[in-house]
């Protein structure tokens, strides 16, 4: 099937949260205050956040997400408490979706102020949850660097398989060293 006969909802809900594609005027700024507000822990790990993005550059880059989202190229949610609506950080089928096979990527970052109340992981299990049972991915894959205990925490209590630790994979997020790349996936 072509997938742009997909039916993919615009918007997914946990009991505490709502993922919504970003297609709302204006969410470039909510978004864009987040990444300033949590600059120094998404700098660590995250090569977009090298630099401080204008509203402007944010705005483009979530209406692009949408454009992806369209073509099915990819499937960004902004993720949102259902009782403040407060933005709490994005979760996102990534680029590289393999629909021969099918399976795909799953990334996330959040907010830090909203860290370590399990908002990241209802977000990833919902999301990992459509992926392979709406959309029939029968592979999704979590990638993150191997000292990126947060980050590896979350396919860990989802039960995702730590398949194996790539060895001098990939570049830090500022490009300065090689790092190594832990391989989670989970099949269906």
């Amino acid at each position: 099937m072509n997938p742009l006969l997909l039916d993919v909802p615009l918007q997914l809900e946990t009991d505490r949260l709502i993922l919504r594609a970003p297609l709302r005027t204006g969410d470039g700024k909510i978004v864009n205050q987040a990444i300033r507000e949590s600059f120094f822990e998404l700098k660590a790990w995250l090569p977009f956040a090298q630099e401080l993005p204008t509203v402007e550059e944010t705005e483009i880059n979530l209406r692009n997400a949408h454009i992806n989202f369209l073509k099915r190229e990819s499937f960004r949610f902004l993720i949102f408490d259902k009782e403040s609506n407060d933005f709490i950080g994005t979760t996102s089928i990534q680029g590289g979706i393999d629909w021969d096979i099918p399976k795909c990527e799953i990334g996330y970052w959040i907010n830090t102020k909203f860290s370590g109340n399990g908002y990241m992981t209802e977000a990833v299990e919902k999301l990992a949850n459509f992926g392979l049972n709406n959309i029939k991915f029968r592979r999704i894959e979590i990638r993150c660097e191997s000292t990126n205990l947060k980050s590896r925490a979350i396919p860990e209590k989802l039960g995702f398989v730590l398949e194996g630790t790539l060895r001098n994979d990939d570049l830090s997020a500022d490009g300065s060293r090689l790092t190594d790349t832990c391989f989670y996936s989970i099949i269906k």
